[in-house]
């Protein structure tokens, strides 16, 4: 509903209490502040990013102050701030139809520079970001449109040594990680945030809707800073495979769900569609 046309209206100021259109012009100048403010929360969400990660570098983590101001910009976002309209409308797939591959993802890039990056994930039903690290960065998400479920991990440190020793053969590049969460998410809902060493460093995420998902990298990944994508394959804490590791590490039965055995994926390759971005302009 428009308010401002509402009061605007040949029977609102057709009377002649100066008073009462005064105070009606004074609603309309608000209610017409409020819809350009609306049309400015881009900006506003890169100048906030430009301010915070000013002196970011690898392994920086913002003030709480900033992680506050930043979740709670991105928690005012809805789709329409980035001209998005009905989630359904903003994804096609290349997969032929009744394949087992995984429909693409499209990735916008909104902005991107050596301190951080903005950028937002369209995921047909069904479509993954398969597990991957986030080295040394700082990572806040924002699901702006849709359901999408969500599995992330962090490394166990305290364990992990032990783990090791007791691995035997085990390839090296075998790690035990602590679950940090497994769930559903559903729009509108709360921002996340993940950390260098913790907050869910490592995650993996499937749409069960079409998702418009927000992502904003303090710093963003950069292969000659040695900051790099690497993706991993997943193991139940029980596998067969660690069944002699597990013997000796004498954890409770209720207690392993909340681990998993993480392997590096050498040659693992993330193929993503390039999206235009075509929302409100920023001014850098």
């Amino acid at each position: 509903m428009n308010i401002g046309r509402i009061l605007l209206s040949k029977k609102s100021v057709s009377g002649h209490n100066s008073s009462n259109i005064s105070k009606k012009k004074k609603k309309k100048m608000e209610s017409e502040k409020r819809k350009s403010s609306r049309e400015n929360m881009v900006q506003k969400l890169y100048d906030t990013c430009k301010q915070i990660f000013a002196n970011g570098k690898a392994g920086y983590v913002p003030p709480h102050h900033d992680i506050q101001r930043l979740t709670s910009l991105l928690d005012s976002l809805e789709p329409k701030d980035f001209k998005f309209t009905a989630p359904s409308l903003e994804f096609s797939s290349t997969t032929p139809p009744g394949t087992v591959e995984a429909p693409l993802v499209t990735y916008i890039k909104i902005h991107e520079c050596n301190k951080f990056s903005i950028g937002i994930f369209c995921l047909p039903p069904s479509g993954v970001i398969p597990l991957h690290n986030h080295p040394g960065m700082t990572v806040f998400s924002k699901l702006l449109a849709g359901t999408m479920h969500a599995t992330s991990y962090d490394w166990v440190h305290n364990l992990d040594h032990q783990a090791n020793h007791y691995r035997g053969q085990q390839e090296s590049r075998m790690r035990l990680a602590k679950v940090h969460v497994d769930a559903d998410f559903t729009a509108p809902c709360k921002s996340s945030v993940l950390f260098p060493e913790s907050g869910g460093n490592m995650h993996c995420l499937k749409a069960l809707t079409p998702c418009i998902l927000l992502d904003v990298l303090g710093p963003p990944y950069s292969e000659s800073e040695g900051r790099h994508c690497t993706y991993y394959q997943h193991y139940s804490y029980d596998h067969i495979s660690f069944s002699d590791v597990n013997k000796e590490m004498k954890m409770k039965e209720d207690e392993t769900r909340s681990y998993a055995w993480l392997e590096e994926r050498k040659d693992e390759q993330f193929v993503m569609l390039e999206g235009t971005y075509d929302g409100p302009t920023i001014k850098l």
